[in-house]
């Protein structure tokens, strides 16, 4: 198992990106977490198979149709077992 930390900053609040993720992450089977942060980024914990999380990643790089991803941060995570996928109060 494999868990990340991950930050996307650029234009991403406001489009659906948090809700879309949430789609994306529980088609995937990964676990974790997603949340607006407020200096304007979203900011996420995924936790799956490295195929699982991979497959998240390459959809957080891009983002759903209005979002303009400019950097996405990722960073290992110790991984908890955690299970399900939910949106979190912005953070």
């Amino acid at each position: 198992m494999r868990r990340v930390h991950v930050t996307v900053r650029g234009d991403v609040q406001g489009v659906g990106y948090r809700y879309t993720m949430r789609i994306v992450a529980r088609e995937a089977g990964v676990a974790g977490w997603v949340r607006n942060r407020r200096d304007g980024s979203v900011e996420a914990e995924v936790e799956g198979t490295p195929a699982q999380v991979d497959e998240v990643l390459a959809w957080m790089a891009e983002g759903p149709p209005g979002s303009r991803v400019e950097q996405a941060t990722v960073t290992d995570a110790a991984t908890t077992g955690e299970r399900g996928f939910e949106v979190r109060p912005t953070g």
